[in-house]
């Protein structure tokens, strides 16, 4: 497997653990706050920093400016019309919407009501559309102007009431308005600002589910994952003491809304906080720097393709005049955490390792460069690493039949101790709608009887000194050449090739051969050309021979979900057959030291079969 290459900044070396550990500490009280059976919801935390701070500003979109009494008054509204509408306490209400800051008023408008809001991807439109609007039981839903010509395009849509919020930026088609149930906008608009009567949700446990996020879909239809009122507003206390955020803070918001991190993150720390949050529609590479200056924007949530996006667009001489003081994300390589730093300045970066439904998580609060975090004493975690063999997909065992902890440099399956208490909240695994989706996620028996743990499905290996390296999806890592190889180590080997502008690696099936071969979708940046010599060079420098694509592809546009995951189901599919795509491919040919067009020539010296 090829060896991760972790940039050494002049700051880097290693934290006392002792230091690691006080400051995890205090994470870990912030997230002990709010009790399970707490009578505490998001909407009472909305209302509270609402009569604090007034007049400050929560949200920045464009020219616009709402302060956190005006959003508050907003929800009002929303509430009132909505209770008008049927919508009560405890039902579910789909909510269809690009990043606008009525997302922001019919959410937290949703929850005054106790009602529970199921975000809904604004890209979807067909099947993955009724299967989202089915699995999450909604009895109406709220649909952005923007996103209607998805409903009025997708035939078999649950019978649901249809509420129409107007877009005046993305106004949409006369005919799609059909659908419609209702235009509430105006209703909205017209409703009481004053104060929606707390009685409706008194009995609402801190404990309950207040959202539901979609995973994102990268091997199938999404499953629903639960959020609670509890882990959300957690989520913001914790993260408001890693960061050591305050009102002097404007967070950036460029993610979708119906992603975990914009949804989780972002918004409750900021509320926590009582900082502000500057909104933007779809996040743009060309706008990116200029709204972090005229905004002073110091806190940026980001994912690992925005972060490639943003090194790959032309340097600039004012690329250290920012007011940006930390990121916090997940999936920054190494190699582009060393090129950010050198480029954009000391930004304090916390990458971190989890998911929307996990149970557990870690954070990397040391700067460690590369790492997503670190463990200094087991004992105080419910995190841990399970050998795991991708040969045969499954767990190694013992002599009792348990699973076996990773040492020091082993490859593991990360994996959370589920904790069920009734005044602790740390440490549940919330689950899915989906009964049968939830059970398959956890693993039981794993250390003694009894016990059960949240399955990530992620591999990752820690050093002597506690810090965390993520390696791959399980599925993602394949075996060639009696060989192991992790996608995500060679992509990140081969990721500063010049000109391009990504690159994903799989593995794809070869008849006659055992195990997977490995290949490269690439997408070029605008005017730049694949030079298959030189990919081959890098190659050789960076991954052993076992680990290098056997094969090529040079894409026009990848294959991305809604969230800038990298999708690799149809391109597994594909694999190698020239007839299933158009795109121009190349084999490995390491004789000439090249990559060669593809050709029954060059499998046949490559000692390939033609695919099957």
């Amino acid at each position: 497997m090829p060896e991760s290459k972790p940039f050494k900044s002049p700051a880097g070396g290693v934290v006392p653990r002792d230091e690691t550990q006080a400051k995890l500490d205090v994470r870990s009280r912030a997230a002990m706050q709010i009790k399970p059976g707490d009578l505490y919801t998001v909407a009472d935390r909305v209302e509270e920093q609402a009569a604090r701070l007034g007049g400050k500003d929560f949200l920045i979109y464009g020219g616009q400016r709402f302060s956190y009494a005006e959003l508050d008054a907003r929800a009002n509204q929303v509430a009132h019309a909505l209770h008008h509408r049927g919508l009560r306490c405890g039902d579910v209400c789909a909510l269809a919407m690009e990043n606008r800051p009525e997302f922001f008023f019919y959410w937290f408008g949703l929850a005054k009501l106790g009602a529970v809001v199921a975000v809904i991807n604004t890209q979807v439109s067909g099947r993955p559309l009724v299967h989202a609007l089915e699995v999450v039981k909604a009895s109406a839903v709220i649909v952005g102007e923007e996103c209607l010509a998805n409903f009025a395009l997708t035939e078999g849509r649950p019978e649901q009431p249809l509420y129409l919020v107007a877009d005046a930026e993305k106004p949409a088609e006369t005919e799609h308005r059909s659908i419609v149930s209702a235009d509430i906008s105006a209703e909205v608009a017209a409703a009481p600002r004053t104060a929606f009567p707390r009685e409706g949700r008194a009995g609402v446990r801190a404990e309950t589910t207040m959202l539901l996020i979609f995973t994102s879909g990268t091997t199938g239809l999404p499953k629903a994952a639960r959020y609670s009122h509890m882990r959300w507003m957690s989520s913001g206390d914790v993260m408001e003491v890693t960061l050591d955020a305050g009102g002097h803070d404007v967070f950036y918001c460029c993610l979708p809304l119906y992603h975990g991190a914009a949804a989780t993150s972002v918004t409750s720390t900021a509320l926590k906080a009582g900082a502000s949050i500057v909104l933007r529609r779809k996040f743009s590479t060309r706008e990116f720097w200029q709204d972090v200056r005229r905004n002073r924007i110091t806190v940026v949530q980001y994912i690992g393709e925005i972060c490639r996006y943003l090194l790959n667009a032309p340097p600039q001489p004012e690329d250290r005049d920012h007011s940006l003081r930390c990121m916090l994300g997940a999936g920054l390589t190494p190699e582009s955490w060393g090129r950010w730093i050198e480029r954009f300045g000391d930004v304090q970066i916390f990458e971190g390792w989890g998911s929307t439904e996990a149970n557990t998580a870690v954070i990397n609060i040391d700067n460690h460069p590369g790492s997503v975090g670190r463990i200094p004493y087991w004992e105080k975690s419910n995190f841990r690493l399970i050998r795991y063999d991708v040969e045969t997909d499954s767990h190694l065992l013992d002599a009792d039949g348990r699973c076996i902890l990773c040492k020091p440099g082993e490859v593991g399956e990360g994996i959370g101790f589920i904790v069920d208490h009734p005044e602790i909240g740390a440490g549940r695994f919330e689950g899915y709608t989906s009964a049968e989706a939830t059970e398959k996620k956890i693993l039981r028996n794993v250390f003694v009887d009894g016990d059960a743990y949240w399955s990530s499905g992620d591999l990752l290996r820690y050093d002597e000194e506690g810090y965390f390296y993520f390696v791959d999806r399980i599925g993602d890592t394949f075996r060639w050449k009696s060989e192991n190889v992790s996608t995500a180590e060679v992509a990140d080997a081969l990721a500063d090739y010049p000109g391009m502008e990504l690159i994903n690696i799989y593995g794809v099936q070869v008849p006659q051969h055992e195990g997977r071969a490995g290949m490269a979708a690439i997408v070029m940046q605008p005017g730049h050309v694949f030079d298959p010599r030189l990919f081959y060079e890098l190659t050789e420098q960076r991954i052993p021979r076992y680990a290098a694509p056997q094969f090529v592809r040079v894409s026009s546009v990848a294959d991305l979900t809604t969230t800038f995951k990298l999708r690799k189901v149809d391109l597994q599919r594909q694999g190698y057959d020239p007839a299933a795509f158009d795109d121009p491919l190349y084999v490995r040919d390491e004789k000439a030291g090249t990559y060669q067009p593809y050709s029954e020539e060059a499998l046949r010296n490559a000692g390939l079969p033609p695919f099957a």
